[in-house]
């Protein structure tokens, strides 16, 4: 990170000065340095940086170099259409950490024969391609997805059982864990609470007291899917798993899209999404990807200045502080901070490395009040979470925690409450004759109002009868009762086969002359059908089952389990900073920045 930051700030001289390094006299004829010159430079640029002579001529090299093989790049590409790309590729893929990786490919190929080169050159047996944050797809071409000359392509590898420990051995790879994960909250999100949720659970999206939102099903859908995705990713981190992890993220990001600005701008998930991309980022030595972080951090800001407000006033309003949050904007500066020393700017660096700083000795909690509000029968998280929202305060945190609690169980007996009388609905709908499926969908729609149910109950059996009587043939009915079959088992098997007199008589032989219920009962017709769409919402198959347990176990029980940091990796991240920023004081004199 240091030689990224001398470069910086050496490009910023150059280009002050209008020096360009690939021409002579730094360069020569036949692309080999000019010594004379470079050392030079070296010489005039050391003391301003405060470092090396030697320090200097290497990085002047290092620019010098990237710039001829770029123009070389350039003539290739008008020449001949082959592209050069840099890859960056995972730490332990690399072979040398301090050279750049590139390799050159026509854009009009599919993006899989590039894979294929990369895990054959870099003896890596499974990869996915980023660029700008974007998970390039394999069976397109590298032209159609913005792919172009010199673009900075980000190698994750994924997970394979040489690579993960005996815990995670029997788990599918990556690509099968999104697929996976996918499948399992697109379960989830069809389903929209009418059946029983003990047997079939279903996922509701509520602000921040626990109360459900009402949202359309649309972006509802896409919701639930940014948001599992991102869980999912989230757990990944928790485990270390940053190349797998990012990709989840990366998946919540795209769905994230498909919600509307709106909706993105009352919820501060997408946020700490963008937060948690660019910490991947970090985690995986890729700060390079500049432009795509510096993007995502600036999204971060907008979004979490739309929710909690100028001041976070609104915040305030909602919750009564704003302790916890601050985590969040830790997190925030500290990766600014970071992408700031990346491109050179150390005093805009140390200005945020001094806001984080401020903030991390706020939050960071006191052992000792740990211990005592542990003692008091308060989990490590309640205590954590209570101190920083009552700045420190013993008192008032044990206070504030057993509140907490107060309200996630009265939300909880709210829930139970809602529960048994939905049950007792059922049973008395069910009483009148009407099946169970039909009455949970009915109540559903009727937002569990048992008169509204049962008039959309009544309305479907009425509308179902009439579609029944219209379509069957009392002829042919006749013809059956002639066979010596019952009338209701001959105007069901009339129905099921389409009015068929033989197909009919078949079913009927088939099953003794008796049908079952389910074949019996006539399809419901009223507003709580399924669409076709929902199709999938009642399915209880085993199958389904298992990826909705799976991708539910990723799902923290805590609604503020985000907001629980402890801070010891941003700990370690502020002194690897400080230890940089304070090698050697610059002469670069700092402009005073303001709060954004």
């Amino acid at each position: 990170m240091t030689e990224q930051n001398t470069q910086a700030k050496l490009k910023n001289l150059l280009k002050q000065e209008k020096i360009q390094l690939w021409n002579p006299p730094y360069t020569q004829e036949d692309n080999q340095p000019g010594d004379q010159h470079i050392q030079e430079l070296a010489q005039r640029y050391a003391p301003f940086l405060n470092l090396s002579v030697a320090e200097v001529g290497g990085a002047l090299e290092s620019i010098r170099a990237q710039a001829v093989k770029r123009g070389k790049g350039n003539r290739t590409f008008r020449e001949t259409s082959v592209a050069t790309l840099e890859l960056l590729l995972p730490r332990d893929a690399k072979k040398d950490s301090k050279r750049k990786n590139y390799m050159e490919t026509r854009l009009d190929m599919p993006v899989q024969q590039l894979v294929d080169r990369i895990t054959e050159e870099f003896s890596l047996k499974h990869v996915k391609l980023i660029l700008n944050g974007r998970t390039l797809s394999v069976d397109k071409h590298l032209d159609e997805q913005g792919v172009k000359n010199h673009s900075k392509v980000m190698v994750l590898k994924v997970s394979d059982a040489e690579q993960i420990n005996k815990e995670e051995e029997e788990k599918k790879n990556q690509n099968e864990s999104i697929q996976r994960t996918q499948k399992g909250f697109q379960i989830l999100s069809e389903r929209d609470g009418s059946e029983d949720p003990d047997t079939t659970p279903f996922l509701e999206i509520a602000d921040q007291k626990g109360n459900p939102l009402k949202i359309p099903h649309k972006e509802k859908k896409a919701l639930i899917l940014a948001m599992g995705f991102h869980e999912k990713g989230r757990s990944l981190m928790k485990r270390k798993q940053y190349d797998n992890a990012l990709c989840h993220l990366l998946q919540a990001d795209q769905q994230f899209s498909e919600c509307g600005s709106a909706l993105l701008s009352s919820v501060d998930n997408y946020a700490v999404l963008q937060l948690d991309i660019v910490w991947c980022y970090w985690a995986q030595e890729a700060l390079s990807c500049l432009e795509d972080g510096r993007s995502r951090l600036q999204r971060a800001e907008e979004c979490f200045l739309k929710c909690y407000g100028e001041q976070q006033q609104r915040l305030l309003m909602i919750k009564g502080n704003t302790g916890r949050e601050e985590v969040l904007f830790l997190r925030l500066y500290l990766l600014q901070s970071l992408l700031s020393y990346v491109e050179g700017n150390d005093c805009q660096a140390r200005v945020l490395l001094s806001k984080v700083e401020n903030l991390y000795g706020r939050l960071c909690p006191d052992s000792e009040k740990m211990a005592q509000l542990m003692a008091l029968g308060f989990t490590e998280r309640e205590a954590r979470l209570g101190l920083r929202a009552c700045g420190g305060d013993l008192q008032e945190a044990a206070i504030h925690i057993s509140n907490r609690r107060q309200e996630r169980e009265e939300v909880k007996q709210r829930e139970r409450q809602k529960r048994t009388a939905r049950m007792e609905a059922i049973s008395s709908l069910m009483e009148l004759g009407f099946s169970r499926r039909d009455v949970a969908r009915a109540l559903h729609h009727a937002e569990g109002n048992v008169d509204k149910a049962y008039s959309i109950l009544l309305d479907s059996s009425q509308a179902a009868q009439t579609t029944l009587e219209d379509s069957v043939s009392p002829e042919k009915v006749e013809q059956l009762l002639y066979l010596g079959f019952e009338r209701e088992s001959a105007e069901a098997a009339l129905r099921l086969t389409g009015d068929d007199v033989q197909s009919a008589t078949q079913l009927l032989l088939d099953n003794q002359g008796v049908l079952s219920p389910d074949l019996m009962s006539p399809p419901s017709t009223s507003s709580p059908s399924p669409s076709s769409e929902d199709a999938s919402t009642s399915s209880t198959s085993p199958e389904d089952s298992e990826l909705v347990n799976e991708v539910l176990e990723d799902i923290s029980r805590h609604e503020e389990d985000y907001l629980d940091l402890s801070l010891e990796e941003e700990s370690e991240v502020i002194s690897t900073l400080k230890t940089y920023l304070n090698r050697e004081p610059t002469h670069t004199p700092c402009e005073p920045l303001t709060d954004g």
